[in-house]
């Protein structure tokens, strides 16, 4: 029988034993990793860099080492990977240590990571990897491209496009893999909610700069090697309408940055009502509605029309499923829309009110047939004819080269056409799995299931950010501007946590049907 007065008599380890356990404690894989990281950035810093580099890295390398433990957990990467996702542009900077290729800051930081995961899965083993419920949807997807590889894999060696398949399905491959990450770096609802707060209010700031890049022609985001080590690979972003600069701010593209502001806009609805910060619903819907209001000042500076469909698709999504919610978006957006439109009314006639001119669209998108850049409609007849040679599996994933001196196709602006024709009907098969098989997944959650209402509200505005999203892909190409893809990636993961996390009284299905010890070890 145990009393609590012999507790003082259970021998203790001397201080000898002591040390020897923690010496024995001291060395874990991943310290082994962060010390080989540290060691080939030294190496690579000294054999390629300039004298101030090599001095700039090992002063990096000894801050990293002194705070390695703030620095290098899950929640600082988690953090840091959406920072750069939001504000270093894809295709302008890169780390300034020649290795033969662009060294971009996403690149080495999702690779770090990947590194790190496969370390922790085989440290921890299976039973600690968190469900991250699209498994599958990504998977078809990627066989899907591979498929259409292999398929035309004879054509594509002959005209030496096979080794830029191989690199697509990579490339593609790599960045889902964000998906995976952003899962198994999720672990309270705090730092989800932290998380989602990070993406929102960093969207407002991108809209602020957006709207200073509009009116002074100057892009901060261009500025960001004033301050880090990094490289400029190129500024030469430009693009005139409505009188002025359209704003490219943190994205490739103003369209892309416009697709980025309406993918930001559901989360933030949905913050004004489930936020933590602030406590009193006032001043929670103040400081929400007013990052949403800079977020679209964001959105009218990239001038792009592309933005103001992906909000119309939104909205009629909403309007199905969620007939109040539309109401009151539409009581509070059509007033807003007046202002706008008083206030700056060049710019809301190219936005929206030439939405309106139908023949005006049609003609627009006509202009300039057989030339370069030619208007989305009329790309259609000769893409039609295209597919129609090659229906099952296109021409081959890579096979569409349309920039450069090996240019043998049009810019489509299309990516749903772009992948018909490069993947035939096994790529839209695969899209389909992609975007479409989420969003009904989440509908399915967010009005079938008997989780906690605020978990269903965040996956039904995680699923009309996808709509959002697979409705901006028929006006541009998606893939081609990483950083709407890496966001959407993110916010899979977010609502894969949403919907495999127990709650307080709410077990996910799942649990359930795991024996009693692997539904604790897994809570």
């Amino acid at each position: 029988m145990t009393v609590s007065g012999t507790t003082s008599a259970t021998p203790q380890p001397s201080s000898t034993s002591s040390s020897t356990g923690g010496e024995r404690r001291g060395t874990k894989p991943l310290d082994i990793v962060l010390g080989v990281v540290v060691g080939a950035l030294v190496i690579v810093a000294v054999l390629f860099a300039e004298p101030v580099i090599i001095g700039g890295v090992l002063l990096v390398v000894c801050g990293l080492a002194v705070f390695r433990r703030q620095f290098f957990n899950w929640t600082t990467m988690l953090f840091l990977t959406a920072a750069v996702v939001l504000f270093i542009p894809i295709r302008r900077y890169a780390l300034p240590i020649e290795v033969g290729f662009a060294l971009e800051p996403y690149r080495v930081l999702i690779a770090g990571l990947l590194v790190a995961a496969a370390v922790a899965f085989l440290g921890r083993g299976r039973d600690r990897w968190k469900p991250t419920v699209w498994g599958w949807p990504v998977a078809i997807f990627l066989w899907t491209m591979f498929a259409s590889l292999m398929i035309n894999s004879v054509a594509l060696t002959q005209s030496g496009l096979i080794t830029g398949g191989f690199a697509n399905v990579f490339q593609l491959s790599f960045l889902l893999s964000v998906i995976f990450l952003t899962r198994q770096m999720l672990s309270t609802e705090t730092i989800t909610m932290v998380l989602l707060n990070v993406i929102v209010f960093g969207g407002a700031i991108i809209g602020f700069f957006a709207f200073v890049e509009r009116v002074t022609r100057q892009n901060v985001f261009l500025m960001l090697a004033n301050f880090l080590p990094l490289t400029i690979l190129r500024d030469d972003a430009e693009s005139i309408r409505a009188g002025g600069n359209r704003a490219y701010a943190s994205s490739q593209h103003p369209i892309a940055l416009a697709v980025l502001f309406c993918m930001i806009i559901p989360i933030a609805i949905y913050l004004i009502k489930y936020s933590p910060w602030p406590r009193f619903s006032f001043t929670r819907k103040l400081v929400y509605i007013g990052a949403m209001g800079v977020t679209m000042i964001g959105m009218l500076s990239a001038v792009s029309r592309t933005g103001v469909v992906t909000l119309g698709a939104m909205f009629l999504f909403t309007l199905i499923f969620w007939p109040k919610v539309a109401g009151i978006l539409a009581a509070v957006g059509v007033p807003i829309a007046v202002v706008v439109g008083l206030l700056l009314p060049q710019l809301f006639e190219s936005m929206v009110l030439s939405l309106f001119d139908i023949e005006g669209v049609i003609a627009s998108q006509l202009t300039s047939p057989g030339m370069a850049g030619q208007g989305r409609l009329a790309d259609l007849p000769e893409a039609f004819a295209e597919f129609a040679a090659a229906p099952l599996a296109g021409t081959g994933l890579g096979s569409r080269i349309v920039v450069g001196d090996e240019a043998n196709a049009q810019i489509l602006d299309n990516q749903w056409l772009g992948t018909l024709l490069e993947a035939g009907i096994l790529g839209i098969i695969g899209l389909a799995a992609l975007l479409v098989y989420p969003i009904v997944r989440m509908v399915h959650f967010s009005f079938r299931s008997d989780a906690p209402i605020h978990r269903k509200h965040l996956t039904f505005a995680i699923a009309t950010s996808t709509v959002g999203y697979a409705a901006a892909m028929f006006f541009y190409d998606a893939f081609a501007f990483m950083q709407t893809l890496l966001l959407l990636a993110i916010l899979y993961a977010v609502a894969a946590w949403a919907m495999t996390t127990p709650a307080d009284g709410w077990t996910p299905p799942r649990l359930r049907q795991r024996p009693r010890e692997a539904v604790g070890a897994t809570a």
